[in-house]
């Protein structure tokens, strides 16, 4: 039951991320990367890291999606796709994704092999709250930075007067 659950929520992911990035709209490619988002959410609870999928939820689909939204909201983000930018560059760009695809599914195939990997004995909040605030606080710290920029940027391009 667990194999075939991870594998429909993989299947789910890979489709909609295919889906945000060949589509031309940004607000449906947005919508369809929460799509993908929550079905790696639905992998993690597959395989029974349910605080993981918990953050996964919050902080990808809860709080970046969001964000990027409201980004191009303040931006005034063309909605319309733009023909001059998505015409004739889709099999280049498919045949490349391809073709780093194979290269890094046989690097992974390379470096583990059949390795089996051992469970974490223990998953639980508090360890792993543990290991972020202790061991990886300037990456989560330098993280909120890079998302306040982010932020501080769509204001101040939101507010950019046209000069004609």
């Amino acid at each position: 039951m667990t194999t075939a659950l991870f594998s429909v929520a993989g299947a789910v992911a890979v489709v909609a991320a295919v889906v945000v990035v060949v589509s031309r709209r940004i607000v449906h490619a947005a919508l369809w990367l929460v799509l993908a988002l929550g079905a790696v959410a639905g992998c993690f609870g597959a395989l029974q890291a349910e605080f993981v999928a918990l953050v996964q939820i919050l902080v990808y689909v809860g709080a970046i999606v969001v964000l990027v939204l409201f980004a191009l909201m303040l931006t005034k983000a063309p909605m319309k796709p733009l023909p001059e930018l998505t015409t004739g560059r889709s099999s280049f760009a498919a045949g490349l994704a391809a073709v780093l695809a194979l290269i890094l599914g046989a690097g992974v195939v390379l470096a583990f092999g059949n390795e089996k990997i051992k469970p974490v004995t223990d998953g639980s909040a508090k360890t792993v709250g543990t290991q972020i605030f202790k061991n990886w606080v300037l990456p989560f710290e330098v993280l909120s930075v890079l998302l306040l920029a982010a932020l501080i940027g769509a204001i101040a391009l939101s507010q950019r007067k046209k000069e004609d």
